[in-house]
This record gives structure tokens, C-alpha cells and sequence, in this order.
């Protein structure tokens, strides 16, 4: 009785999605140009699905982009009537039980949640997932692709497994399941992505899967930007943030001055201030791949050396984004007490960050990969802002920085505070290596995100 009982409720949750799937199949050809992008993360904070969506959408897919809708998306995403973006409901932390029991909810709300989603959508010829985070959207993923006969595209930026060993450690129970997980279902997609050559080698080698590179690249809009757009951005974010506002204010009433630019009412032109601040950018999602003590401590170095008298300029340091260290370090930043040199920590709307890296005049990253085998994607889009960069050295950096020629390359504060002081030192000279590294970026050869994908991309959808 209680075996049947147990059949009845099998065949009463399945009969349904396989009806579903039976119905899906049929009007399938009637979609083939149909793309769903999942995000199992915050779709504002995951410019690269972003940007496959659009270039779908572009090249005349209709696309269901899924995912949490904690930040805006970049304008041109909503704009577009190909694209659709359903949102994914987020499982609010709880304190029930063992810390294993309760990620073991969150991963079965999650599967059930987007398996439902996705049924519910209209059958696609293409899923594309981002991973991580991959569990458990591969498995979701790759049972609805077989119940209705998409095809499953994974774009490996990372590895879960990876990420959460820097959490847990690397022979915790969970990281273990994690890194089981990805290489059994990872297997299973029709197509596979990656971000770097060194990913690709070694997904083949270690894991069986034969992936393409397709570098991350800068969207068309991350680019210098003109003086008047700069100043406009100033100006709004000095309502906000004191350190964009001038230190002493123009005597006429209709001119306008930020800390860095100034605007006459007379000529109605944009001039930067004489003796303005250096303006340093970092972006960050605030984890634990990213230690920005280092920073601080240079900052600290840079400071001393202002203080001992070294032609340096003032500095504003902005640090946007965030993430679960954001208030740690907050707390760290107030203990400081310098006096030529400010910070602050601001979350930017999706059409301000371009135009920062575009008025910014050098910027840093703190990115060690938790893999080795992934590249900061903030790095890609300061170089599309024609941004020098000081980063993190680790074991791929280089298919990305060349130091010394587009950037350079550090191991530890000592070393980051040192280029600081060579890069700034005399600034604004427009002689500087600063300036040298702007023109050698300038002069280079960028593809942008929609040329470099036509190229990998696309040709790999016509093939299939």
C-alpha cells in the first residue's frame, strides 16, 4: 500500500513536466531562435551573461535572461524588445540548524525554483549558464535542455569548488561534493566557454571537456570619456560622496567646481583644476579573493612619503562595489587617518561605473584568482577606458597585463605602494610613464566585446 501510495505521488510531480516536455518538443521549431541566459547570482553584477544576452539579441535571437534582480542592468539591455528578464526569487539567509543543513535547503529551493522557471518559459535552442555559481543549475540546466531539447552552452568563468575552498578550506565536505559535482554535470553541456587559454588547458587535461576561449572583453561603451561628461558625473556624485566636491567654492554663483573639474558659464567649457587630486580606481565585489589590506597599507606608505615631502599629488581613492567584506574593510578605512589622501566606497548605477574608469587616471586590482586560471574582468574594462592598471600578480595575469607596456604587475603592498609613487610622482606630467602606459593602450588594438564574439561565438551556435 505505502509502495503504491509513493508510485502515485512519482507519477502525479513527473507526468505533468514530461506532458510539458511532449508539448515543447512539438513547437520547438517554431522557436529555434529562442536563447535563455541563467544568472544564479544578481544579473546587474554579471556584465559578461549581460553581454551575451545582448549579442543574442542582436544577431536575432529572443532572449530570456533569468537571474536575481538586485541592480540595474545596463540600459541597453532593457531597452531591447528581444530581451526578457524573468526574476529568480533569492532565498533569504536563516540561522535554522547546521551550517550544512541549511546550504542543503538552499540548493533544493533553487533547483525547484528554476526548474519551474524554466518550464514555464518557451522552449529554447540554446541555454546559456554561467558558472559558477553551478550547483545546481548545471544538473537543472542540462534536464530541462533534455526534456526539451535545448542545448546547453556553460561559460566557465571560474570554479565553484574553488571559490568556496577559500571559505571552508579545500577538504571540507562541501567543497568536495562541490568539485564532484561540477566535473560529473559539467561533462553533460553541448558547448562549453571559458575565459582564459589556461582554463581551457585545464579543463581538457583535468576534467575531459573541450572548452573555447573567448575573452572578456569591453563593452563599445567603456571608453574615455569627455571632459564635460566627467565633470557632469562629478557633480552629481558630490551630493553623495564629500570627496568629489571642491575644496573651496568659485566665487561666481554660475560657475560649477568639483574637486577635479570646473565649469565656466561664461565660455560654457569643461577645464580640469590646476593642483587637482590623482583620481585611483578599484572595483571590487568585496570577497575573499581580494585582500585589500594590501591597498591600504600602500596607501599608508604613499602617504608617509607625501608627509616626508615627495612631489606627489594628493590622492582620491574610490572603491566601488559590493559584496560581503564591503563593511569589514569600511571599518579598516575609518581607523585610518590620513591627510592627503581620501577614500571612499561608493555603489555605482550601471551607467556611472563606465564613465569613473573613463575619467579616472589609474586604476588597481586586487583579484587573486581562487582557481589561478580565471582574469579580472574590471581589468578588461579599465583597459577599455584606456585606464593603466596596477594588479595582483597571479599565475595568468599575463595573458591580460603586459607589465610594463599596458600596466604592471605587483606581488605586496611594499611593491604596489613603489609603482604608486613612480606612476603619480610629478603628476599631471603629461611625460610620465603614467601617461605612457594611456597612449601605449590608446594605440593598441582593442576588439570589443560584439566583434570578438562574432568571431567565437557565433560561428559555434551556426555549427550546432
Amino acid at each position: 500500500m505505502a509502495a503504491s501510495c509513493v508510485a502515485l505521488l512519482a507519477l502525479s510531480l513527473f507526468l505533468p513536466l514530461l506532458l510539458l516536455s511532449v508539448w515543447k518538443r512539438w513547437c520547438r521549431e517554431r522557436t529555434a531562435r529562442h536563447a535563455v541566459v541563467v544568472v544564479l547570482g544578481d544579473v546587474g553584477r554579471s556584465p559578461r551573461m549581460q553581454y551575451h544576452a545582448m549579442s543574442l539579441a542582436k544577431h536575432g535571437f529572443s532572449v530570456t535572461l533569468l537571474g536575481f534582480c538586485n541592480s540595474k542592468p545596463h540600459d541597453e539591455l532593457l531597452r531591447s524588445n528581444r530581451i526578457r528578464i524573468v526574476p529568480l526569487t533569492e532565498l533569504q539567509r536563516f540561522a535554522v540548524g547546521p551550517h550544512i543543513l541549511q546550504y542543503g535547503i538552499k540548493v533544493v529551493f533553487q533547483a525547484v525554483h528554476l526548474l519551474w522557471k524554466l518550464m514555464c518559459r518557451e522552449p529554447a535552442a540554446y541555454i546559456f549558464l554561467q558558472n559558477p555559481p553551478g550547483l545546481p543549475a548545471i544538473a537543472v540546466c542540462w534536464f530541462v535542455g533534455c526534456l526539451c531539447g535545448s542545448k546547453l552552452v556553460i561559460d566557465w568563468h571560474n570554479y565553484g569548488y574553488s571559490i568556496m575552498s577559500l571559505v571552508h578550506g579545500p577538504s571540507h565536505c562541501i567543497v568536495l561534493l562541490a568539485k564532484w559535482y561540477e566535473k560529473l554535470f559539467g561533462r553533460l553541456a553541448h558547448l562549453h566557454l571559458c575565459v582564459t587559454n589556461a582554463m581551457r588547458e585545464d579543463l581538457a587535461e583535468n576534467w575531459g571537456i573541450k572548452a573555447v576561449t573567448v575573452y572578456d572583453k569591453p563593452a563599445s561603451f567603456f571608453k574615455e570619456m569627455p571632459l564635460d561628461l566627467q565633470h557632469r558625473l562629478f557633480m552629481k556624485l558630490r551630493h553623495t560622496y564629500s570627496v568629489f566636491r571642491a575644496s573651496s567654492e568659485p566665487s561666481d554663483l554660475a560657475t560649477e567646481r568639483s574637486a577635479f573639474t570646473e565649469w565656466d558659464a561664461g565660455s560654457r567649457t569643461v577645464t580640469r583644476l590646476r593642483g587637482r587630486p590623482a583620481l585611483l580606481v578599484s572595483s571590487t565585489s568585496w570577497t575573499e579573493d581580494e585582500d585589500f589590506s594590501i591597498l591600504l597599507a600602500a596607501l599608508e606608505k604613499l602617504e608617509q612619503l607625501i608627509l616626508d615631502g615627495e612631489s606627489l599629488p594628493s590622492l582620491v581613492c574610490v572603491i566601488t562595489g559590493k559584496g560581503p567584506l564591503k563593511d569589514y574593510y569600511s571599518r579598516l578605512i575609518g581607523q585610518k587617518h590620513f591627510q592627503h589622501i581620501q577614500v571612499c566606497t561608493p555603489w555605482l548605477e550601471a551607467e556611472d561605473y563606465p564613465v569613473l574608469l573613463g575619467s579616472a587616471d589609474l586604476g588597481v586590482c586586487l583579484h587573486k584568482s581562487s582557481s589561478g586560471l580565471d582574469l579580472p574582468m574590471k581589468v578588461v574594462d579599465m583597459f577599455g577606458c584606456c585606464l593603466p592598471v596596477c594588479a595582483m600578480n597571479f599565475q595568468c595575469l599575463h595573458e591580460l597585463v603586459k607589465h610594463g607596456e599596458n600596466g604592471l604587475v605587483f606581488e605586496d603592498s611594499e611593491e604596489l605602494a613603489a609603482q604608486l609613487q613612480m606612476l603619480l610622482s610629478k603628476f599631471p606630467d603629461p611625460a610620465g610613464k603614467l601617461n605612457q602606459f594611456r597612449k601605449n593602450l590608446r594605440e593598441s588594438e582593442q576588439l570589443r566585446w560584439d566583434e570578438s564574439w562574432i568571431q567565437t561565438v557565433l560561428p559555434l551556435l551556426m555549427d550546432t
